[in-house]
């Protein structure tokens, strides 16, 4: 069973997923206005984190969403962003921060829960909200990778094993390696760390490195 957590500081929107959550078999760990309530909670409860944590892009109480995914993250949770669609440069920085992916406000309940199941899954969350937060933004995208670079990431976020890779392009293991880990470093000095396969695929997919169609049909071992 799926383990969520609900941070929203509109008890209405928290009421709302909380019974959708039930119907569709989530657990619910946590539901409340604040991350920090939400860390005090983990750590007199002494619980695992949960899975997943469904996260208002703004909170009130003057918290940035940089600063809260990061705790999130950091605490062992995939986030996901739960938003009005019309604030794309926050959607951004949280995507940034390390969050899975976004979901509108606007979105049926159906997607948002749909949304939870991919990312407790491991897989990477690809919607028009995502799509509409990174597209065209070139200072998000820019991570400065040589075309070495990119054929590495290409075909290793596609899901192919590094030696694979290597063979393909006819380099040595190493090369690769090396390759994939340039690329790692290059994303964190942009503010976008990569440090899983997910990330990398989700990375080539915001650069257009990858195609999402590939991406989709993307293992990740």
């Amino acid at each position: 069973m799926t383990r969520v957590a609900l941070i929203d500081d509109h008890e209405s929107v928290r009421l709302g997923l909380e019974a959708a959550c039930a119907r569709a078999g989530a657990e619910v760990v946590f539901s409340g206005a604040g991350v920090l309530a939400y860390l005090d909670w983990r750590a007199y409860s002494h619980g695992a984190p949960a899975d997943v944590v469904v996260l208002d892009l703004t909170l009130g109480d003057g918290t940035t969403v940089t600063e809260n995914v990061r705790r999130l993250v950091a605490d062992g949770s995939s986030v996901i962003i739960h938003s009005v669609a019309d604030r794309p440069a926050a959607v951004r920085e949280a995507l940034a921060a390390g969050a899975a992916g976004v979901v509108s406000k606007a979105s049926p309940i159906g997607d948002v829960i749909g949304a939870i199941r991919t990312v407790a899954r491991g897989e990477p969350l690809n919607n028009i909200e995502w799509a509409s937060a990174v597209e065209g933004d070139r200072a998000f995208a820019d991570a400065q990778l040589s075309t070495r670079e990119r054929e590495v990431l290409r075909l290793y976020a596609a899901g192919l094993p590094l030696k694979i890779v290597a063979d393909r392009l006819g380099v040595a293991y190493s090369t690769a390696k090396e390759n994939i880990t340039r690329v790692r470093v290059k994303y964190v000095e942009v503010g976008r760390p990569a440090p899983t396969k997910v990330d990398l695929l989700r990375r080539a997919m915001e650069d257009g490195i990858l195609e999402r169609s590939e991406g989709n049909a993307a293992g990740v071992d």
